[in-house]
């Protein structure tokens, strides 16, 4: 039976106060171990830590767009990486072509022990590449393990944002990444195991969510309904609720009937059985 650990290293907001920015950390039964965004500054390598994994075990990250509380991570794995692993391959880096653009200038900008940036790598002082770029296209299937396969598809948040889907033999586990209600998202999402959507607030302020270009906790019940999907997460929450998620389990529970759960940094959870299994 299929089976998968997922991480969660950061679960906040972009404005968070009280958590890490996003990033989870997926480790499949085939021995894949995925990075799915890289939250800001040393976030990934402080709570990787905690949980008794080390920065230099990273060899694959899946980005979902440029913004600084789910890429500048980056920069600092990179460079951990490299420090705690000498003979360490590149880094694996898969993003869009707008988000490619972005990664090149944050690097440029940031001059931690990096010499050279192109549209394949980063090279540090000492010339060794540090990070291979793979730009994605939405629906492009990329094999990433024995049987593990990871896909884009289109988020409604800013241009190039997407989010991912992941199945490991033959279990699917989709990311919304950050995005408005989003039908695309609900057409990858069919009968995955896991649905891990973001849900900055509540119904209750639908109308200051969707400007933020986010999705509410109902919009992510709502998601996981109409893609029957066999459980939901609810991840990238705004500060108020860091401290008593219950508002939004109530609000997502209106819509969806399957197991959900808010998580918090730090959590861990195993997922198992075949697509639409309770597990």
């Amino acid at each position: 039976m299929p089976e998968m650990k997922i991480s969660f290293l950061g679960t906040g907001s972009g404005s968070s106060t009280n958590r890490a920015h996003s990033a989870m950390v997926y480790d499949c039964d085939d021995n894949t171990r995925l990075l799915v965004d890289a939250s800001s500054g040393n976030s990934v390598a402080r709570n990787a830590s905690e949980l008794g994994m080390s920065v230099a075990d990273f060899d694959t990250v899946l980005l979902s767009h440029h913004h600084p509380d789910h890429m500048s991570g980056l920069l600092f794995v990179q460079f951990s990486r490299a420090s705690l692993r000498e003979d360490a391959p590149p880094l694996d880096v898969y993003l869009t072509e707008e988000a490619l653009e972005w990664a090149q200038k944050m690097c440029v900008a940031s001059h931690l022990n990096i010499a050279e940036v192109n549209d394949e790598s980063v090279k540090n002082s000492n010339g060794r590449e540090v990070i291979r770029w793979y730009v994605v296209d939405s629906g492009q299937e990329i094999t990433l393990g024995p049987t593990t396969t990871a896909s884009c598809f289109p988020a409604d948040h800013i241009s190039g944002a997407v989010g991912w889907k992941v199945i490991s033999d033959g279990m699917s586990v989709v990311f919304s990444g950050d995005t408005r209600y989003n039908p695309t998202l609900v057409e990858n999402s069919k009968k995955a195991r896991l649905l891990i959507h973001e849900a900055l607030r509540t119904d209750e302020e639908l109308d200051y969510v969707k400007n933020r270009g986010h999705a509410t906790a109902g919009e992510a019940a709502r998601s996981a309904s109409q893609a029957e999907v066999a459980e939901l997460v609810l991840t990238h929450i705004d500060s108020i609720y860091h401290h008593d998620s219950r508002p939004l389990l109530d609000d997502a529970k209106k819509y969806y009937n399957g197991p959900i759960s808010t998580v918090t940094d730090l959590h861990q959870m195993t997922v198992n059985g075949h697509q639409n299994s309770k597990g």
